[in-house]
């Protein structure tokens, strides 16, 4: 058998056979957004999503609006890209100044991740604190860093954000509407917005028994909508009883998955659930996410409207942008300990 870099190797506890049961008759809900467009329906979609978000934190999306021929389009050029020779790919490297670009060294709780990324701002440029320290004001400019080749990398990138940005925007006022809240309610969060677009390249992997293309981790966003390709891989840990589940592709559908962010903000009603990738010796596999998240300077915490003397806050509040760049020190390199976590802004009454 072949060797492994021992920075790849989980724990044997979180390796792909790890809680998994195969063949589960259940699946995460998709719930076809056309049905919006039935004014007698529209309450239903409203529900079928609450109790998504709820159960799971996953579900998928079919008839959303994200033309068809945009995901295409980019899907082909950035495999152009990532078929580069290496000595191209890193002349647009991300590092631990600029945080976007080309990265193959990411880890996740510590453990590096088999998989290459490319990463982009939504705003360019983006606004971001200058410092992890919370008295430190201060904030910086962080300028999107593209490739010359392939010459419509950048184009069919932003094309697609916009679309994958709208789409995100309009789940966003629907799942405030399942909360009983103003569809406008998160509005305000998003004015100047840290949102990015990451394309994930999951190459064929040796040992896909010892690593993961992406260990297990809950995303610290609000939602996250997601592209992924026919080979398969991503895996949901189930809310009730965490057995992992194969989250099947479905043709031209988009993976929908809830945040920390909206997590905290419901004081835990819906859930953002634990996921993983595993990876094949065989096929290549490509995923693109957009990330939504809100601005630097937002606050998050319970939402006032979701607690009361019989479900106080579970969460104390934290500054969203220092906490971006708190997290995003441990993805470039193994550190002594692990990152910042949601957990450690528990309240525990």
């Amino acid at each position: 058998m072949e060797e492994l870099d021992p920075t790849y190797i989980q724990a044997p506890e979180h390796r792909s056979d790890s809680n998994f049961i195969p063949n589960q008759p259940e699946e995460i809900p998709v719930i076809d957004l056309s049905r919006l467009d039935d004014p007698e329906d529209v309450q239903n979609v409203i529900s079928e999503i609450g109790d998504a978000c709820e159960k799971w934190g996953f579900f998928q999306v079919i008839n959303h609006g994200v033309p068809c021929d945009t995901r295409q389009l980019v899907e082909k050029t950035v495999k152009t890209f990532f078929d580069l020779p290496m000595e191209e790919k890193v002349k647009v490297k991300r590092d631990e100044v600029n945080p976007v670009g080309y990265h193959d060294e990411e880890h996740t709780k510590n453990v590096r991740d088999w998989k290459e990324v490319f990463d982009s701002y939504f705003k360019d440029p983006m606004v971001i604190p200058s410092s992890t320290d919370l008295e430190d004001d201060g904030l910086r400019l962080v300028y999107n860093q593209w490739p010359h080749f392939p010459s419509d990398f950048r184009k069919s990138c932003e094309q697609y954000a916009r679309h994958a940005e709208k789409l995100a925007l309009k789940l966003i006022e629907l799942i405030s509407l399942s909360l009983g809240l103003p569809k406008e309610r998160f509005h305000d969060y998003f004015k100047e917005q840290m949102s990015f677009l990451r394309i994930n390249r999951y190459p064929p992997c040796p040992r896909p028994d010892l690593a993961l293309g992406v260990g297990h981790h809950k995303d610290a966003d609000v939602i996250s909508v997601l592209a992924q390709d026919e080979v398969g891989g991503l895996q949901v840990s189930r809310r009730s009883d965490g057995v992992w589940f194969p989250i099947r592709p479905v043709p031209d559908a988009l993976v929908i998955n809830i945040g920390n962010c909206m997590e905290i903000w419901t004081n835990d009603k819906y859930w953002s659930a634990e996921h993983r990738v595993v990876v094949n010796t065989t096929r290549e596999r490509y995923s693109i996410p957009f990330f939504l998240l809100p601005s630097h300077d937002v606050e998050v915490k319970p939402l006032e409207e979701l607690v009361s003397p019989e479900n106080p806050p579970r969460y104390k509040g934290y500054k969203w942008g220092k906490f971006y760049v708190s997290r995003n020190r441990s993805d470039f390199r193994k550190l002594d300990t692990e990152n910042i976590q949601i957990d450690d802004f528990k309240v525990f009454n």
